[in-house]
This record gives C-alpha cells, structure tokens and sequence, in this order.
C-alpha cells in the first residue's frame, strides 16, 4: 500500500507548513530517510524525509502551497500501485480541458458542489490559489474558476480584479491578513508576533538590580577558578538565566502555557533565548535549565546561539520552551516592552547594565551598576502583584549571587 508523506508537526505551535522546494519529481525513486523537499515553518526550514523506499507516485502540492499539519502531501509507494482516496482532500488542478461552452459558464459563476452531510456548499480551488488569494485579500466566492469542476486556479487569481468593498470585507471578516507582502521567516515572524499581540492582555512591569556585589562574586570566583572559563560560565546571561530558572521554580504560576481556552501547567523549566540572525529572530530552546550547573548552563547558551546563527540547531530546540529572555542590552536599550512568544505568559526583557554613583548604608558615594528589565506577562492568567513578586525573586537572585550555586 502506497506510503504517505505528510506535513510534519515541527514544534507545539505549528499549525502548516509552506513547501519550499521539491527535491523530487513525480516518478523518482527514493529510499528510506531520503531528503525529498524542503519546508518552512516556525521561524525555521527543514527537510521532509521519505517514510520508504519505492517511487514518487503523486505529489499533490507545489512549491509555494501552504500546508496543514498531518496533512498528506506526497504518495510513496510501487510502480503503477492504485493510490488511497484522501476524503476532504483538495488535488492539484485538473488540465484546463473544457470545451468552449463550458469555459464560457464558468467564467461567468463559480461552480459549487454540495459536500455529502452538511447544509454548506464547498469551493473547488488549489491549494497554491487559495494561498494567494488570502494574501491578496480577495473573496474566493467571487472568483470564476476555469479549471476542471469550476475549481479555482493560480491564474483566474491573478486575473481577477476586485471591486474594493470586496477586499476590505473580506479582510474584516478574517480578522485580518497578517504578513501581507512579506516572505519566509520574516512572514512568520509577522505573523506570531500579531497573533501574540491579538490574543494576550499583555503588560510588562520595569524594575532594575542591583548587579553591583553579582560583578564582585565573578571577580572573585574567576580568581579562584584555575582552569579556564571560556564558555561564559559567569557570563551575566549565564547568571541572569540560573536566577531565572530559580525564581520559575519558587513561582510555578508563571511557568504554564495558554493556548485555545487551555491553562497547562508545565513541570520542567525550558528556556528560551531570543537569538538575533540576519534576517530575523529564532528563539533557540535549552531544555531542563534549572537542572543544569552554571558551566553546562553557559555552554548552553554558547552551543545554542552558535548554531541558530549558523542554522545548524535541530528542529526540535526551537520550539518548546515554557519561558523566554530577550537581550537588547547589546544595543544599547535601557528597558523596552518585549512581546510574548506564545503559548508562554511571560517574557523577560534585558537591558544594558547602567553605572551611576549612589549612596552607601553610611551615606558614602559609591559607583554601583544596575541591570534593566523589563517582564512582559498575560494578564488574563498573571495578575500585577504576582508578577511583579516572580520579577522581585528574579531581582533578589542577582543581588545575593550565592544563593546561585545553591
């Protein structure tokens, strides 16, 4: 029996897949675990393998057609073997072979054909058709098909012109098209970053630490320390996620998921670390965190970040993870309202260390430096008080670094 290959679900969030590009062509041969095209999702690319050896005996999506999860995309199977039926299932767009009367009527209607048990009638229309005509903002029901059944294609798209209270009630009624006009990650950025913005109360809450005996404890420690610390085991990134790690586990109500109608709350601690790439954003996941000694956890970090920048990571350490902490600190930013990288209910924003010369106990001046941050949570699951008291904890760590090897 021919073997699916479907659109893999990469990370807890993935709903589709764009295909990128098709490794193979229909009629190929293929073996077990062989790289047969090229997808993107979740701030990603990665390649689908063969679920068997035999010949490419149908593939029912282009290049550029956006796909749902688990949905099959390709027929693995022997030469010349019937094929399953995929009920439901839109093919690729039948020859343009109607004869002259037939292209006349459905230049004219758009042809619907009842679907067998509901009151609703169903559009024909490609997959790739579909997509371009959500980018465009067009009505579908509005768009002659030429194509066999009346299905809708690339073409009759792309030659449609709309009337502009089409467009503009259409985009109201999806409640918006995200990402219009832009491509790849940059796209799906666009797209999570609204859909985060649309379905989250969020608030975010600026308090700075007081770093200046965390920077002492380094000194002290790296002088103590003969072997080699090359991997920023006292990095302040390293010292600022154990502090994390650590308040999450004396806060557990900040370390859930919200997700269609669903409080999960999470028993392990997976970071995220926001990571900057040329051309976007990726959030690269360290798993079990606060299990993790201050040398593995600065390994971490280092191996992570270096393979996200070079697009290296494995598909699953970029998804996952219960909380997040972004870094503009680099970049010369104070405090700023990050956005939360859903389904998680908070962020942890990190600004650039600040000196200034402040007062002692004894009313004496004494240079002291302050890390901004900034926590961005839900508020329809967090409430203002507790989550100032988790960013109070996170503030406690870093003021009393001891506590952090502990």
């Amino acid at each position: 029996m021919a073997k699916e290959v479907v659109m893999p679900k990469l990370g807890l969030t993935m709903t589709e897949g764009v295909i990128n590009n098709w490794l193979v062509k229909e009629g190929d041969a293929v073996s077990t675990g062989q790289p047969i095209l090229e997808i993107s999702s979740e701030k990603l690319t990665s390649d689908v393998e063969s679920p068997a050896s035999g010949t490419v005996l149908k593939i029912l999506y282009e290049a550029g057609d956006t796909v749902k999860c688990k949905e099959p995309i390709a027929f693995i199977g022997q030469e010349g073997e019937e094929l399953p039926l995929q009920e439901g299932q839109d093919q690729k767009a039948e020859p343009e072979k109607q004869s002259a009367d037939k292209e006349s009527t459905s230049t004219t209607e758009v042809k619907k054909i009842a679907t067998k048990g509901s009151g609703s009638d169903r559009i024909f229309i490609t997959p790739l058709a579909r997509k371009i005509a959500k980018e465009k903002g067009y009505n579908i029901e509005e768009i002659p098909g030429t194509g066999g059944n009346g299905r809708i294609t690339r073409r009759d798209v792309e030659n449609f012109k709309p009337s502009t209270d089409s467009v503009l009630q259409t985009q109201v009624q999806n409640n918006q098209v995200y990402g219009t006009g832009l491509e790849g990650m940059r796209k799906t950025i666009a797209t999570r970053m609204m859909s985060s913005l649309q379905n989250a109360a969020q608030l975010t809450l600026h308090r700075k630490a007081d770093i200046t005996s965390l920077l002492d404890f380094r000194t002290e420690i790296k002088g103590r320390v003969k072997m080699p610390l090359e991997n920023g085991e006292l990095g302040i990134t390293t010292l600022l996620t154990k502090a994390v790690t650590k308040a999450l586990r004396n806060h557990p109500n900040i370390n859930v998921w919200y997700s269609n109608g669903q409080l999960i709350t999470n028993e392990e601690i997976h970071i995220g670390m926001a990571t900057s790439l040329d051309d976007g954003l990726v959030v690269p996941v360290i798993k079990n965190a606060d299990k993790m000694t201050l040398s593995e956890l600065g390994q971490s970090i280092k191996e992570l970040s270096t393979q996200a920048r070079k697009g290296t990571l494995p598909s699953n350490l970029y998804s996952g993870s219960t909380f997040s902490i972004t870094n503009l600190g680099a970049a010369g930013v104070e405090y700023f309202t990050p956005i939360l990288n859903s389904p998680e209910v908070a962020i942890l924003g990190v600004g650039q260390t600040q000196k200034q010369l402040d007062l002692d106990s004894n009313d004496q001046l004494v240079k002291k430096s302050y890390l901004p941050l900034s926590l961005t949570f839900d508020h329809q699951i967090i409430d203002g008080a507790p989550a100032a008291e988790f960013l109070g904890s996170v503030v406690d760590y870093l003021e009393d670094p001891y506590q952090l090897l502990f």
